[in-house]
């Protein structure tokens, strides 16, 4: 009688799977080339050959962190100069729920080149206890459009740190590029981050964690830049950004190490996590795009999971480059025609890193490439910018997925800001990546259990075809069509 029960329970446990999974809604979003905008569709065209992909959902990988953009004081200067219904329009395009609701952002510690000039909260020389220690450069701009976001958000995001440089009185060049930090100042700098959470928090706004140091390699000396080499940065943070925010009670905040380029990230890794005395300082990694304008560098992502696999892999920056903005022509970010800081000035054997690239596809390749190489978070860089690529007091233009014109009081949603939706909105915070197997190596493809158990499937075709794929979860099956140079979420509640 209990052999019975049991395969009678059995019985009913499997037809109640199929019965469930048979009651899944599944919706298409779709972004594309032809005009789509996170557009719902339902009608797909038949193919007798469709490919196959086969969600996993037994094997789960990384959890994620989240999917962001940076609040810079390019972007809050430019937000202070809208109508009020563009400025909340923005932020809400970004943050609500029925935008993009951004999970995870960044900001800078002192000024950076998307700043409308040099400063720093340390501006007195050899204040070494940090007595005249201010926020009040942040307090007209950065500050009100971080708590606006703040207001708007009603899942809540994480706010990380990064400083580009120390004032330059604590370096041994005396400058804002450049240079490295004296290290008679190395725990006057760690008690500069201590307080910086201090003064925010005063401000109604909580810091997750940092990045130790934006681009610790420099950026050829162009722009507010530091320099710390592997070691030291592990020193550093082991002997005193560590234990100052220890002694503090801020242990629980977040320290990412590295926070530059793909390519040379091995040798960051081996020194953060050489032995338990370094790796117990760090919680994580961070790492930025501009090596290559399309190699994701999967082998240089999988070496820094297996180093440190319980720790964070984030993409803390990244952006089309070197551009000034196309103002109002969607079909210019579909094609191959932009160009990066290597295009001209990269060394001639590493030239073919930088060919002209679609935007589009940059960002749809890289976000699917890190999901699917163990990265947990992909946060942009600046969120708006003008017409221009700035404001930016190196004159360093670059293009965010929203695009100004201040003097007319205009918004442009470029193609971007809807690629980041597609896995901002659907992709949640403490999801689980989830292996796919899929048979048409044309397309690009991830996917993620959701907390609240949807899953999401994000299909890139980055081709000129339409393509034609049956996604299959468990007992269930559906076969979709995707355009050519479409990006695609597939949501199944």
């Amino acid at each position: 009688m209990k052999k019975i029960s049991l395969s009678l329970l059995s019985f009913l446990g499997i037809f109640g799977l199929f019965a469930q999974e048979n009651k899944m809604n599944i919706t298409v979003y779709e972004t594309s080339e032809s005009g789509h905008q996170l557009t719902e569709i339902s009608s797909f065209s038949t193919s007798t050959h469709p490919s196959s992909l086969q969600i996993n959902q037994n094997k789960h990988l990384q959890t994620i962190s989240g999917f962001g953009g940076a609040f810079t004081e390019a972007s809050a200067s430019l937000l202070n100069q809208l109508g009020g219904e563009n400025r909340e329009k923005i932020l809400r395009a970004y943050f609500a729920k029925e935008g993009a609701n951004y999970s995870l952002a960044r900001t800078h510690m002192n000024s950076c080149d998307f700043s409308l000039s040099n400063y720093s909260y340390s501006p007195v020389e050899n204040d070494i206890n940090l007595e005249h220690f201010s926020i009040k450069e942040d307090k007209d701009d950065l500050i009100p459009m971080i708590k606006e976001a703040i207001a708007i958000s009603e899942d809540g995001f994480r706010l990380f740190a990064s400083p580009w440089t120390a004032a330059p009185w604590m370096k041994d060049n005396n400058s804002w590029v450049g240079g490295k930090l004296l290290p008679k100042y190395y725990d006057t700098w760690a008690l500069f981050f201590s307080k910086y959470v201090d003064a925010y928090k005063a401000e109604g706004i909580n810091i997750w964690g940092f990045t130790v140091e934006n681009e610790p390699h420099g950026n050829g000396n162009n722009w507010e830049s530091m320099i710390f080499s592997p070691e030291e940065m592990t020193n550093f943070v082991q002997k005193h950004l560590s234990p100052k925010l220890e002694e503090d009670g801020k242990e629980d905040l977040v320290i990412l190490g590295y926070d530059q380029n793909r390519e040379g990230l091995n040798e960051w890794v081996d020194a953060m996590y050489k032995n338990e005395s370094t790796a117990k300082h760090f919680d994580g990694t961070a790492i930025h795009w501009y090596e290559s304008t399309y190699d994701f560098f999967p082998k240089a992502l999988q070496y820094a999971h297996e180093k440190a696999p319980n720790k964070y892999l984030i993409q803390t920056e990244a952006c089309v480059d070197d551009e000034i903005p196309v103002w109002k022509n969607d079909a210019w970010y579909w094609k191959k025609e932009a160009t990066d800081w290597g295009y001209k000035w990269r060394e001639e054997e590493k030239k073919y890193l930088h060919p002209k690239y679609a935007p589009v596809n940059r960002y749809a390749r890289d976000i699917i490439g890190c999901l699917n190489n163990w990265v947990d978070g992909w946060v942009d860089w600046n969120m708006v910018l003008d017409k221009q690529g700035g404001p930016n007091w190196k004159k360093n233009w670059c293009i965010a997925p929203v695009i100004v014109d201040p003097e007319k009081d205009e918004v442009y949603f470029t193609p971007l800001y809807y690629v980041m939706a597609h896995f901002s909105k659907f992709i949640r915070p403490g999801a689980s990546v989830i292996d796919v197997n899929n048979t048409d190596p044309e397309l690009m493809v991830t996917a993620a259990k959701n907390p609240d158990t949807s899953f999401s499937v994000v299909v890139f075709n980055e081709g000129e075809n339409e393509k034609s794929y049956t996604l299959e979860l468990g007992q269930l099956k559906k076969t979709i069509s995707i355009g050519p140079q479409a990006l695609q979420t597939v949501v199944i509640n």
